[in-house]
C-alpha cells in the first residue's frame, strides 16, 4: 500500500516521464527518416497550389496509362500524359471553386441522355432514349459487378467534369472578342496595299569576322532581356559509346558451326545404348523440322523470285537444281547455308477474291452458331453454285463472307505477291491457273477462292535455310567490358576528350539537359543518365559507365546549370547572331550614302527593287521574303517620301513610296470583327491553361521517382 500511495503523490511527474520518453521515441523515428518534410516528400509527387498530389496514386494512373498506350510507350512518356492531366484538373478545379461552378442532376441526365441516344441498349421502341433502361442497367451493374459500377461511377464523374469545364471555357469565351474598330484594322490589314522601292544591303555583306562580340555585351544583352533566358536547371554532359560486336574469331567459329551442319554427324542413343548416323542438312528428308530445330530464323514456306533474293548471292542460290546446297554465306548480320526445295514456274503476282466462312470458335467468328462442319458444307455449297454462275459472287460474298474490309466489293482482295498471303491460300492462287475456284481451309475458316488473273509465270524457288546470327562471345564480351573499365578509370585523372581521341572513340556532346527529358542524342531513351545527371552529389566533371542495350556509354558532366536566367555561354549561340546582326546594321548604315535610291543603290553595288500590291496581312518583298517591319514604315510613308534605313529581317532597306491604295469603306466591320472573335476563340482552351500554369506554384518531384 505504501509504494502505490507514493506512486499516487508522484502521478504528474511519471506521466511527464512517460510523455518525454515516448516523444524521444517518435522524434527518434522521424530524425532516422530524414524528418517530416523528407516523409511529406517520398509520398508526394507534386505540390500545386498547395494541393499534394499523393506519389502512390500517380504512379497507378501512370501504369494505366502504359497499359492503354501499348507495349511501344515509355514510361517517360505515361508520366507526362498523368502530370498533364493531374495539374489540369487541380488547376481547373479551383476555378470551379471559386467561380461557383455546379452541375446539377438534371444537366448530367441530359449529357448522358445525348450521348447514349443511339445505344440501342438504352432506346425504346420509337428509337427514343429511355432513362428507365438506364436506371436497370446502372442496378443491375451495382448489385452484379462492383467493378463495372465502379466503372460507371467514373463515367458519370467525367461528364460533370465535361460539363462543368464547359461552362467555365464558355465564360471565358464569352468575355473575349473582337471590336468594330479592331474589325475595321483587320480590314485594312488585308485590304489596303501599297506600291514602293526599295533597296537592300543584306546582312551577309559585311562578313562576321568584321563584328566580334564580347562576353560583356552578351551579359549585358542578357541583363536587358532577362524574361528572354530563363531557364530550368540543366546539365551539360560529353559521352562515348562502346558497342557490342561479334570480332572475328566470332564470326568465324559461327560459320564454322554452320558448316558443321552440311555433315552427317554420329550422336550416341541413351535408350538403344548404340550409335546413331545423323543425316546433314543436305541430306535430310525432314528439312523443315531440321531448320526450325537448328536455325535462329524460323522456316517460311513460300516461293522467291531472284529479286527477292540477297542481291550479292542471289546469281548463285537462283540457279541451285532442286536439291542442292549453298553455303555458308553471310547476309546482313547472319551466317547462312540454304537448301533448294522446290522449283516451280509461277506468276510473280496474282488476283484474287475469296469469300471467308467463318465457324464458332474461329478468329472471325464472332457470335456464329455455325459448326465447322456447317461452315465446310456451306463453302462446298457456294463453290458449286459459283463455278455455275460467277454472277453471283458478288451477292453471296455479301450475305456470307466473314472478311470485312472486301465483304462488299465482291470480296476482292486486289493484286498481290506469292507470300503475301497464308501458306494454303497462297499456294492454291499460285499453283492454280487463272480461273479456277475451289475450297481451302485456313485457321480464319474455310475460303471460297476464285483466281481471277495472274502475271506471266517465271522460275521461282523454295528454300530452306539455317540461319545464325553472328553475336559475340562471353570472351569477346568480357573483354568490351574490361575496355570500358580500364577507360572508365583512366578518365577520372585525364582529359576525356583527349583520352577518347587516343582510343579512337568519338566523344558526343550535349548541351542543357533537362531534369526530366528522356532521351539523349545518339542513343535515345537514357533516363538513368539523365537522373544521374541531376543527383545532387554530382558535380561537374564526374564520370559513371552505364549499361545499354547493345553496350556501354561512359558519360562526364561537363556543365552544372541552376535554374534562373542562362549563363554567357549557354545563351551565347543565341544572343551572337542577334549582336551581331545590330553591328552589320551600323556598319551598313553608315555605308549608305545618297539622297536617292538610285544613288544608294550605286553607292552599294545593289539593285533599285520594285514591290507592288503587298499589305500588311503578307508583307513579302520579291527577292528577299517576309519583312514586316519595312512593310509597316511603308505604310507610315507619304507617297514620294523616301525612308531613313530600316533594319530588317534579312538585311538594311530605304523605301521610297510610290503609291499607297486604300479599300473601300465598309457599311459595317462587323463580318470582319466576328472573324477575329472566332480566330482568337478557337485557340482559348490552350492560352487559359497555360496561363493558369503559368500564375501557379507548382512543386514538381517528378524527378526523384521517374
Amino acid at each position: 500500500m505504501a509504494v502505490l500511495n507514493k506512486i499516487r503523490q508522484r502521478s504528474v511527474f511519471l506521466i511527464v516521464i512517460i510523455a518525454l520518453a515516448l516523444f524521444s521515441f517518435v522524434l527518434a523515428d522521424v530524425i532516422r527518416n530524414g524528418g517530416m518534410v523528407s516523409q511529406k516528400s517520398r509520398n508526394t509527387i507534386a505540390t500545386i497550389n498547395g494541393e499534394d498530389l499523393d506519389r502512390e496514386q500517380f504512379a497507378r494512373q501512370v501504369e494505366a496509362y502504359q497499359r492503354n498506350l501499348g507495349p511501344n510507350a515509355s514510361t517517360a512518356q505515361a508520366v507526362s500524359m498523368v502530370w498533364d492531366m493531374n495539374v489540369r484538373r487541380v488547376l481547373l478545379e479551383e476555378q470551379f471553386e471559386e467561380l461557383g461552378i455546379r452541375v446539377e442532376e438534371a444537366q448530367i441526365k441530359a449529357m448522358m441522355a445525348e450521348q447514349m441516344a443511339n445505344n440501342p441498349n438504352f432506346t425504346n421502341e420509337a428509337g427514343m432514349f429511355d432513362e428507365n433502361k438506364l436506371r436497370e442497367y446502372v442496378a443491375t451493374l451495382k448489385t452484379t459487378s462492383p467493378e463495372a459500377y465502379q466503372q460507371w461511377l467514373d463515367f458519370e464523374n467525367s461528364i460533370a467534369k465535361s460539363a462543368r469545364e464547359n461552362i467555365y471555357l464558355s465564360l471565358v469565351k464569352a468575355g473575349v472578342g473582337a471590336t468594330l474598330l479592331e474589325g475595321e484594322q483587320a480590314y485594312r490589314f488585308a485590304n489596303d496595299n501599297v506600291d514602293m522601292e526599295f533597296v537592300n544591303i543584306p546582312f551577309t555583306s559585311v562578313p562576321d569576322s568584321e563584328v566580334e562580340v564580347s562576353k560583356s555585351e552578351i551579359k549585358d544583352y542578357i541583363d536587358e532581356h532577362p524574361e528572354q533566358f530563363k531557364t530550368e536547371a540543366s546539365r551539360d554532359i560529353q559521352y562515348v559509346k562502346y558497342s557490342e560486336a561479334a570480332s572475328i574469331e566470332d564470326e568465324g567459329q559461327v560459320e564454322a558451326e554452320l558448316g558443321g551442319l552440311l555433315q552427317k554427324k554420329v550422336e550416341y542413343n541413351a535408350v538403344t545404348k548404340t550409335n546413331d548416323t545423323l543425316p546433314g542438312f543436305g541430306t535430310t528428308p525432314n528439312w523443315e523440322m531440321f531448320v526450325n530445330e537448328n536455325s535462329d530464323i524460323k522456316y517460311r514456306d513460300r516461293f522467291l523470285f531472284k529479286d527477292n533474293l540477297p542481291q550479292e548471292h542471289a546469281d548463285a542460290l537462283y540457279n541451285l537444281e532442286e536439291g542442292e546446297t549453298y553455303g555458308p554465306y553471310k547476309d546482313n548480320s547472319y551466317w547462312k547455308v540454304s537448301r533448294v526445295v522446290a522449283v516451280e514456274q509461277i506468276p510473280d503476282s496474282a488476283k484474287a477474291r475469296h469469300i471467308l466462312v467463318a465457324y464458332q470458335g474461329s478468329p472471325v467468328g464472332g457470335d456464329l452458331s455455325r459448326t465447322k462442319t456447317q461452315a465446310k458444307e456451306l463453302a462446298d455449297s457456294i463453290v458449286n453454285v459459283v463455278k455455275k454462275d460467277k454472277s453471283k459472287f458478288a451477292e453471296l460474298a455479301s450475305e456470307y463472307s466473314a472478311d470485312a474490309s472486301n465483304k462488299e466489293d465482291a470480296g476482292d482482295l486486289g493484286w498481290f505477291v506469292p507470300g503475301t498471303m497464308v501458306p494454303a491460300f497462297n499456294d492454291f492462287v499460285f499453283t492454280n491457273s487463272k480461273g479456277s475456284i475451289g475450297v481451302v481451309e485456313t485457321q480464319f475458316g474455310y475460303h471460297v477462292i476464285e483466281v481471277e488473273d495472274q502475271t506471266a509465270k517465271e522460275k521461282a524457288i523454295k528454300l530452306a535455310t539455317v540461319a545464325r546470327e553472328i553475336q559475340p562471345s562471353e570472351k569477346t564480351m568480357n573483354q568490351l567490358f574490361a575496355e570500358v573499365t580500364k577507360f572508365e578509370l583512366a578518365a577520372r585523372d585525364a582529359d576525356f576528350a583527349e583520352l577518347a581521341k587516343e582510343n579512337n572513340l568519338e566523344v558526343k556532346p550535349v548541351k542543357e539537359i533537362q531534369q526530366l527529358q528522356e532521351d539523349i542524342p545518339g542513343v535515345g531513351p537514357q533516363r538513368r543518365i539523365v537522373q544521374w545527371a541531376f543527383e545532387e552529389d554530382v558535380e561537374e566533371g564526374d564520370i559513371k559507365r552505364f549499361d545499354v542495350a547493345d553496350g556501354y556509354i561512359v558519360a562526364q558532366v561537363t556543365g552544372v546549370h541552376k535554374k534562373g536566367v542562362k549563363s554567357v555561354e549557354a545563351a551565347s549561340s543565341t544572343v551572337i547572331p542577334i549582336l551581331q546582326k545590330e553591328k552589320k546594321a551600323a556598319i551598313i548604315k553608315e555605308r549608305m550614302k545618297g539622297e536617292t535610291l538610285e544613288a544608294i543603290a550605286s553607292g552599294q553595288n545593289v539593285e533599285v527593287n520594285t514591290a507592288n500590291a503587298v499589305n500588311r496581312n503578307s508583307p513579302v518583298l520579291p527577292g528577299v521574303g517576309s519583312e514586316p517591319y519595312v512593310v509597316g514604315t511603308a505604310f507610315a510613308l507619304e507617297e514620294g517620301a523616301i525612308s531613313k534605313p530600316i533594319e530588317g529581317q534579312k538585311g538594311v532597306f530605304v523605301v521610297k513610296l510610290l503609291k499607297k491604295t486604300s479599300a473601300p469603306e465598309m457599311e459595317s466591320y462587323r463580318p470582319y470583327a466576328n472573324r477575329e472573335t472566332s480566330a482568337r476563340r478557337t485557340t482559348i482552351t490552350t492560352e487559359v491553361f497555360s496561363a493558369l500554369e503559368k500564375a501557379a506554384e507548382i512543386e514538381d518531384n517528378r524527378a526523384k521517382f521517374y
